[in-house]
């Protein structure tokens, strides 16, 4: 893999700098000081991290940019991978020290859905980021069925109710109805689950006690693993009637003219936690102060990104736009990273929360967020037996790692940098946010009672179920 970012002279002589304020000589007293803070030096400071070429990556790119590793005494190369697996991967055998990671990788990782290892999560990289696109095709026979607002533009949210005449006309005809999605433990499944499910269209179940991975037991809508990137072309062969993904990648359908985004996840859960960072637990443990110093660094590039009513986002826009990040024209990053997402062509709307990097506490890796993921893998089976709530409990706090992120913020508030009020109450916060009702079937999730929860659903396995 073809190493994006090359900066090594220029490393070096910042690195020698770093180090000489280090050794507090006075005459670089205009240089950063933060390596005198009180966490301590780095005990690494070459780094790779591992990224997809999606937007939300942006805050790897901005800490990057912006000096903020820099300013932490760590010397980062970002390299982009060609998928999720190949990037759990690496991070797994250590080729990369860490990775912009989908928020059901670390937990799927630690429990032994796919590979098996203890990775955590310090920092949660956004919130919302993703939408579902259907095919000219398809968007043209849902169309018919859809309530139309006053000015003759389809009315939104736009729910999966509407797409099942046309799954069942699809089945009717002896066509199996695909779709896309990037990966097993992605949100994009998950979401594209609840969304389908919502709408009375069966998903499919897994059942890895029987070796059978694909998800599809019986689904009236068949879906599969497709990079983010080739998602549009994917599309536009017909090898699928849809797809959920992440930015630019429904946008690039508008702009192709292939295909119709129906939804954004906003509209199916409101706020919903998206990528995490990923590390080994070992590698937290083996190099503490580079871990608060990596997590401050990306915690200060998430307010970037959204200080000032998003005002940087036009910058941030063109840093991602580059072939070494995101790769994607500007205008179609710019179309949903600017406060606005097009739907069908010409249906230009306001949705100034697609994408969050800070405000309502995006970057803090609640435990209610993993518990979230934990009852979808069960619900679809990935978890294939019951587990009582003390298990989610349990799995989140190991793997979801407030108290890591709670030791970066808190060095960010003694430097003056971000403020107290910025961030979590951490003397009484208890990682669990408050019971969350914003979805598109008005079902409501408390993160404290998982069970409860998976018994709300027509569709899904609850309970003792197990196929």
């Amino acid at each position: 893999m073809k190493t994006l970012f090359n900066k090594e002279k220029f490393n070096s002589k910042r690195r020698t700098l770093l180090k000489v304020v280090a050794a507090g000589v006075a005459g670089l007293s205009l240089m950063t000081t933060s390596v005198l803070a009180a966490v301590g030096e780095p005990e690494k400071e070459d780094l790779k991290f591992g990224f997809i070429k999606l937007t939300d990556m942006a805050p790897l790119a901005i800490a990057y940019e912006k000096g903020y590793f820099e300013d932490e005494g760590l010397y980062v190369t970002l390299e982009a991978q060609a998928n999720w697996k190949v990037l759990l991967d690496g991070v797994i055998d250590g080729q990369l020290d860490g990775a912009h990671m989908l928020a059901g990788q670390p937990l799927a990782a630690t429990i032994g859905f796919g590979t098996k290892a203890h990775i955590v999560t310090p920092f949660s990289m956004d919130l919302n980021g993703n939408g579902i696109t259907v095919s000219n095709e398809v968007w043209k026979e849902m169309k018919p069925h859809i309530p139309k607002q006053k000015d003759g533009r389809p009315q939104h949210p736009i729910k999966a109710d509407y797409l099942k005449p046309v799954v069942e006309k699809y089945k009717q005809e002896g066509k199996p109805f695909k779709m896309g999605m990037v990966f097993p433990v992605s949100t994009h499944n998950y979401e594209l689950r609840y969304w389908l499910a919502a709408g009375g269209i069966k998903p499919g179940y897994y059942a890895p006690h029987k070796g059978d991975i694909a998800g599809t037991i019986d689904a009236d809508a068949l879906l599969s693993v497709t990079p983010p990137p080739q998602m549009p072309a994917t599309l536009e062969a017909g090898t699928i009637y849809g797809y959920c993904v992440g930015e630019p990648w429904n946008q690039q359908a508008v702009f192709k003219g292939i295909g119709v985004p129906v939804i954004t996840d906003y509209e199916i859960w409101k706020d919903n936690p998206e990528k995490v960072f990923g590390l080994t637990k070992a590698f937290t443990e083996k190099y503490p102060n580079t871990t608060t110093r990596l997590v401050k660094a990306l915690i200060r590039a998430g307010k970037w990104l959204d200080e000032n009513n998003n005002a940087n986002r036009p910058e941030a826009v063109k840093i991602l736009s580059k072939p070494n990040y995101v790769g994607a024209d500007y205008d179609v990053i710019a179309n949903s990273m600017t406060g606005t997402f097009e739907y069908e062509k010409g249906d230009k709307r306001e949705v100034p929360d697609f994408n969050v990097f800070f405000r309502y506490n995006a970057t803090y890796p609640y435990y209610s967020d993993a518990v979230w993921y934990l009852t979808q893998m069960r619900r679809w089976g990935q978890i294939a037996e019951y587990k009582d709530d003390s298990w989610y409990m349990d799995t989140a706090k190991k793997v979801y790692r407030s108290d890591l992120y709670e030791k970066a913020a808190k060095e960010l508030i003694a430097e003056g940098k971000i403020k107290a009020s910025e961030f979590p109450d951490f003397a009484t916060e208890t990682g669990f946010r408050k019971p969350q009702s914003e979805f598109i079937d008005n079902i409501t999730f408390d993160g404290t009672k998982p069970n409860e929860y998976l018994k709300k659903f027509a569709i899904g396995l609850k309970g003792n179920d197990k196929l």
